[in-house]
Parts: structure tokens; C-alpha cells; sequence
């Protein structure tokens, strides 16, 4: 654990560091990158995990419109820029150890590529999987208007 994030554990609430130093002791994995789990703010329902490299952390950060990095791709994705359904940033939380995001954000319409609300739709209960909810959008209907 970083000398930062060993600091912030004995801090008195309201202290506050500089960005860039918190920054420079994030635990990015050895592909640069850290979990980053979108929560709904007013709800709380828990709509996705995606990934974040600096840069998508810094672009999300300044602009307010959450930013991922795409390991498939390789390269920045900003939610919505295919599908419309985009999420705008309410807040930002590390974990304590400085390796996982929390975000609180606004998400316009399903957050899932299946058009669902949330990713997290296949319970497992006992010796079952159960499909939890139905999709908002036909994600062909989805993806194929924003083109």
C-alpha cells in the first residue's frame, strides 16, 4: 500500500490532498488499470463494472461523463457513444487500499449492452441460474439507431 493511502487511513474527515497525488498511488494493474464498479446515486442499484486507465479516470474526473478504458478495443470508451445511454459522474470514491472505484452516477436509460438496467441480471441461487430482470430496449433496437 502506498505511503498515501496509509495516511488517509488515521485522516480526519475533510482533509484533503492534491488529485495528482492521490493519483500517483492509485493501484492500477499491470495493464494499468482498476476496477470501476457505476452505481446508480439515487437508488443505488449497482448497474456495472468496466475498467479505468488514468486517463479515462482524469477525462471522467474533468468532464463529468464517465469514461472507461475497452480491454477488447483497446482504447478509451465513453459510455453511450454507441448506444445514447450515457452516465454522468455524481461522485467518486477510491477504496481504502487505492485498487477499486466506486462511482455514483446518473445513467440515462439501461446501462447493460443487453438493454437491462443493469448488468448484474443472473441470480445464483442454490444449484440455479435465474435471469432477474428484462431488458428496457431491445439491444438491437439499441445499438443499431446510433449507428
Amino acid at each position: 500500500m502506498s505511503d498515501t493511502f496509509k495516511r488517509l487511513e488515521r485522516a480526519a474527515p475533510d482533509t484533503r490532498l492534491p488529485i495528482n497525488e492521490v493519483l500517483d498511488a492509485v493501484r492500477f494493474n499491470d495493464d494499468g488499470l482498476i476496477p470501476a464498479i457505476a452505481q446508480q446515486h439515487d437508488s443505488g442499484e449497482v448497474l456495472m463494472m468496466a475498467w479505468m486507465n488514468r486517463e479515462a479516470l482524469e477525462e471522467t474526473l474533468n468532464t463529468g461523463r464517465v469514461c472507461y478504458f475497452s480491454r477488447s478495443r483497446q482504447k478509451l470508451w465513453r459510455k453511450g457513444e454507441s448506444s445514447g445511454q450515457q452516465q454522468h459522474l455524481k461522485s467518486a470514491a477510491l477504496d481504502c487500499d487505492g485498487d477499486t472505484l466506486l462511482l455514483q452516477v446518473d445513467q440515462t436509460g439501461p446501462a447493460c449492452h443487453t438493454g437491462r438496467k443493469s448488468c448484474f441480471y443472473v441470480g445464483l441461487e442454490g444449484n440455479q441460474a435465474r435471469v432477474t430482470s428484462s431488458p428496457l430496449i431491445d439491444p438491437d433496437t439499441l445499438y443499431s439507431s446510433k449507428g
